[in-house]
Order: C-alpha cells, then structure tokens, then sequence
C-alpha cells in the first residue's frame, strides 16, 4: 500500500478515534482575545484536526485544580506560566515566590493577565507560548512516525494499525 493510503487510512482512524476521547483527555489551550501567540496555536491546532477545549482566561474563572495542574506540570514552577514582567506585579511590588500554593491560585485568579499564554495542556503534554517546532509535539505520535517513514512503499511500524483499521472498518 502507498504511503500516501496508509497515511489517510491511519488518520481516519486517528479521527475516529478522537472523537470518542473525552473531554478532560483534549488539548486544553488558555488564551487571551488580543493574543497573536494564542490565535496562530488555534489555527495550527485546526490546521492539523486536533480538537481542542479553549479557556479564555479573562471570561472564564480557573478553578483551583486547573491552577494547580499547570503549576505541577510546569518544570520550573512559575517562571514557566506567570509573566513577571507584568504590570500588576512589577507596579504593586509582589513577590510571587514568597506566597503559598493557596494564595498564589487566588491571585492568579484575580490576577489572570499574570499568566503567560498561550498555555497548552493534555494528557502527557504541557507548552507555553507558540513555537512552530515544540507543537509538533501535539501531533499523534502515529502521523510523526508515518511522516518520518523513509519507504515510499511500506512502513513496517504501521503494520499492526493498518491491520486493526482494516478489522474495525471490515463491516463498515
């Protein structure tokens, strides 16, 4: 089979499958209306059939257990999604590392220009800020490997998926 027929074959699959996840398992992004950033990770996302949940951090409160899993999945805490360079916190002279976990989510929450955006969360990943090569990274695992396949004709990886899509498919 063609690459090219594989590769539609897999992303029908890929789909049909992402249709059934739910809501909880798809990229969360939060953004800002005014944000470039966050409009080109919307068209990337849409681009490349990648459903998503969008929060609009001025619109919508952040619960408490949001907060908490983007400071826990960040790797350097909040430098990675609170901007200290921010009016609120460079003209009322906040010292952020000096609050606790619970008085940190209540200022973010009354405070939420302080985050960096956009922010992008699943299941396994977490981005801040749009770059065209780390998004990637949201792409399924299935469709970069097929991408990066060097045999125009077969790729043997894809193997046991094509023979699963073809058994689901069977009686479709």
């Amino acid at each position: 089979m063609k690459r090219l027929q594989l590769g539609t074959i897999l992303y029908e699959n890929l789909l049909y499958n992402r249709e059934s996840r739910r809501q909880e398992d798809m990229v969360r992004i939060y953004t800002a209306p005014s944000c470039a950033s966050c409009r080109k990770v919307k068209a990337w996302l849409k681009e490349h059939n990648i459903p998503y949940v969008e929060k609009n951090i001025f619109s919508v409160l952040l619960r408490e257990d949001e907060l908490k899993e983007l400071l826990e999945r960040s790797e350097n805490g909040t430098d990675d999604i609170i901007s200290k360079r921010s009016k609120i916190i460079k003209e009322g002279n906040i010292d952020i590392d000096e609050m606790s976990v619970s008085e940190l989510i209540h200022f973010i929450q009354n405070n939420p220009s302080v985050l960096k955006r956009p922010i992008l969360i699943d299941e396994r990943r977490f981005q801040v800020g749009y770059n065209a090569e780390e998004i990637r990274a949201f792409i399924p695992r299935e469709l970069r490997n097929l991408a990066e396949c060097t045999q125009t004709d077969f790729c043997p990886q894809f193997t046991d998926l094509k023979m699963e899509y073809d058994r689901d498919h069977k009686n479709a």
